[in-house]
């Protein structure tokens, strides 16, 4: 099962939305999707016509009552193969609940072990923060997608996101979050600065960055008070077209990159967005479907470390190997190989008696 974790501790860049109809594209395309709301706005319940408050069980009890189990709290939705895991307010709870639980890393990922089979894609609506449900979707995930507004302060978010990685490798299963990619969204292409942007972006990141570009649209932003996906909504529109366009990148479909022009008589972006991610080194790769090339330099350095998994860094000639990836991590076995680093939560600093 493809596991992709939408994700940015920046709001307001797109990543319910993307979340949302990316998982209703999929299934569009014949796939068996699953889209788990880890957001305790519950945008995504929300978008897909279901009223949190009015649910008896939503993912709050699948993470933390272990009687209950994932296919307990799982909901039909309009969209023929989509089906919806819950959320609601309460499991803004859930990361004081599991601060001290053992392995809380890996608990999305064995929830997912037991559904794997049921399911094509799972498809992960991640809240715009670093808690331990955002952190153990990427550690469960085999993709990361990273909705990015073409902004400054958007900039500084992506940075965020790719030293979280590094960490999750460093700590957890080197392969976790395997496969980073870009996703431009609520673009704008009459302004210079998102032209600029954009340009910037691919220029440095090369083939992690999405082909397809999500156009500021406003039936995008109607859809969710419909209840609908957009594919529902209004499936003749730009925002439609361009989710399926996504959807299909997703599977390896990959379509015509649009030109975007750089030269104008405005100022625009005043820094090289360069200089944001020079330092950087995550380990995050391109996808093995879609053609492995390179801007700036920067994203060959943004690859795996072979004293990590064996994988030589990219950019370089060489193909990655076939490592292990996290959508197929055996969680029983990282549990016992990972316990002495982290069976037991972090203890708090305490007077001596």
């Amino acid at each position: 099962m493809k596991t992709i974790a939408v994700v940015n501790q920046k709001g307001g860049c797109g990543k319910t939305t993307t979340a949302v109809n990316l998982a209703a594209a999929l299934a569009e395309q014949q796939q068996n999707v699953l889209l788990l709301d880890l957001d305790p706005q519950a945008h995504a319940t929300i978008g897909l016509g279901h009223d949190p408050d009015d649910l008896p069980k939503t993912l709050y009890e699948a993470v933390t009552c272990p009687g209950v189990k994932l296919t307990d709290v799982l909901l039909p939705t309009a969209m023929e193969r989509l089906t919806l895991a819950p959320s609601s307010v309460i499991l803004a709870s859930a990361d004081v609940e599991l601060s001290r639980a053992a392995n809380r890393e890996l608990i999305l990922g064995n929830l997912l072990k037991s559904v794997r089979d049921r399911y094509d894609v799972c498809v992960m609506d991640c809240a715009p923060s670093f808690g331990i449900l955002t952190i153990s979707a990427l550690v469960a995930s085999s993709d990361v997608m990273v909705p990015v507004q073409p902004h400054y302060y958007s900039m500084e978010g992506l940075r965020r996101v790719l030293e979280t990685i590094r960490l999750i490798r460093e700590r957890f299963h080197p392969c976790s979050a395997g496969n980073l990619n870009v996703l431009l969204t609520l673009v704008e292409d009459r302004t210079t600065l998102s032209r600029q942007i954009q340009v910037q972006i691919r220029e440095i990141f090369g083939s992690m960055v999405f082909q397809t570009v999500i156009h500021n649209n406003v039936r995008l932003c109607e859809a969710p008070s419909a209840g609908e996906s957009i594919l529902d909504y209004a499936p003749r529109s730009r925002g439609a077209l361009e989710y399926r366009a996504l959807a299909a990148e997703v599977l390896g479909n990959v379509p015509a990159v649009e030109s975007v022009g750089r030269s104008s008589s405005r100022k625009g972006i005043q820094k090289d967005l360069s200089e944001i991610f020079g330092g950087l080194r995550t380990g995050a790769r391109p996808t093995s479907q879609r053609k492995v090339q390179t801007g700036s330099g920067i994203a060959a350095r943004i690859a795996c470390d072979p004293g990590e998994t064996g994988n030589k860094i990219e950019g370089e000639g060489v193909e990655p190997t076939g490592a292990e990836m996290p959508g197929d991590l055996d969680f029983e076995r990282e549990e016992a190989t990972l316990s002495a680093a982290y069976a037991a939560p972090p203890q708090e600093s305490e007077t001596p008696q």
